[in-house]
């Protein structure tokens, strides 16, 4: 039995939002992310679309492309809203959910096709989002997920389209290889140094030699260009998370000491975020006093993954559970309600250099081990 395997994609989502918030932007060239004068494009219009201008390209780029373009700084609790918001609408209603990003989910309808007819059901569910969200939808529907997720690619903004297995070549021939997700700049350019520029002439290749190209990767590709990729699907878990705590030698009421621990404990996870190509949407601090009572502080916050933001957030945390004058006996950090994804830089001009930062930091700890890099703050910690 075939998957019946949906791809839904929020069309420009963070632009989507801001018009959302400001319908005087509808019908023109916006763009999210920095300004005119620095920053990254985090996202755009369709109408600043026309002119060339993309997502990640550098702001001062996009302004000379569309020199009409609206700079709209943008907001990350927002765009977390109504991502929390569509994902909330689809776990009610469909059996199995996965989340892929901020802005993208897929949800696997196999089976139902024994009762419904998931194509219909699929566009009344769209329907019934945009209707509840105010935000365009686009949805694929296709045998596995690259088919879907292609196919929604195809049909944006504000469509539908099923693939079927019989369907899926002749879909995939005329494509672009540029198409195929996943495959990156460095593949694109040694096959089109081959004269291989469509998913047709790819898929003609043999497995073989894709793979003395490129190892299993090659694979993979040959795969996908002929429409039988199946990644596995992951069921979206809203707990899932990561953390760490730490049980002190001695009760202690050295608060200071505490505070340094905990951004020591929150630059780990967020390596491990990033690493992982992760984004989070809570943090919780938990402390434990001498008595051995456990209280714990929770908040929702938009998804990142930069310490300075999320250490600030454990500190105040600490700060409105903590009991003045109680000794301590444990303090630990989680984050939760991860997702796939990367920082939007371009939405704060503030995060381009710290995330910059933390990539270099971060290439460090690969090369010489998680703990090789810490702040000064953090060094001396005795508890």
């Amino acid at each position: 039995m075939d998957k019946q395997i949906v791809h839904i994609d929020q069309d420009a989502f963070f632009v989507s939002v801001e018009l959302l918030k400001n319908p005087a932007l509808i019908g023109k060239a916006v763009i999210v992310g920095g300004s005119a004068e620095r920053g990254v494009v985090t996202s755009c219009s369709y109408e600043a679309r026309k002119f060339g201008v993309r997502s990640a390209m550098p702001s001062k780029l996009a302004a000379r492309l569309c020199p009409h373009a609206i700079f709209v700084r943008g907001n990350m609790a927002d765009y977390s809203k109504y991502s929390h918001m569509v994902t909330d609408i689809l776990r009610e209603r469909v059996p199995a959910l996965e989340k892929a990003s901020i802005d993208e989910h897929y949800i696997d309808l196999t089976g139902m096709d024994r009762f419904h007819n998931t194509m219909k059901f699929a566009s009344e569910l769209r329907r019934h989002v945009m209707k509840e969200t105010g935000l365009p939808l686009s949805f694929g529907l296709s045998v596995n997920k690259t088919l879907a997720k292609m196919a929604t690619n195809e049909c944006k903004p504000s469509g539908e389209l099923q693939i079927s297995r019989s369907e899926a070549q002749a879909f995939l021939n005329p494509l672009s290889i540029q198409k195929i997700p996943g495959l990156g700049k460095s593949a694109y350019t040694r096959l089109s140094e081959r004269g291989i520029v469509l998913i047709g002439q790819l898929a003609k290749i043999s497995p073989d030699e894709l793979l003395g190209f490129f190892g299993q990767n090659g694979i993979d590709l040959w795969k996908k260009a002929n429409g039988i990729y199946d990644s596995p699907f992951a069921p979206y878990r809203e707990r899932k998370s990561i953390g760490t705590q730490s049980t002190f030698h001695t009760d202690s009421f050295d608060t200071k000491g505490v505070k340094e621990l905990l951004t020591s404990m929150v630059m780990e996870l967020t390596y491990q975020l990033r690493s992982q190509k992760k984004l989070t949407s809570c943090i919780t601090v938990t402390i434990r006093y001498s008595g051995f009572e456990t209280h714990t502080q929770q908040l929702k916050i938009p998804y990142t993954s930069l310490d300075s933001l999320l250490i600030d957030r454990a500190k105040e945390l600490f700060d409105k559970v903590y009991q003045p004058k109680e000794p301590l006996r444990l303090v630990g950090v989680r984050l939760s309600g991860l997702i796939s994804g990367h920082e939007q830089i371009g939405l704060f001009s503030s995060s381009e250099e710290r995330y910059k930062l933390y990539q270099a930091l971060d290439n460090i700890r690969d090369r010489f081990g998680e703990k090789s890099v810490k702040l000064a703050s953090t060094m001396n910690i005795r508890l």
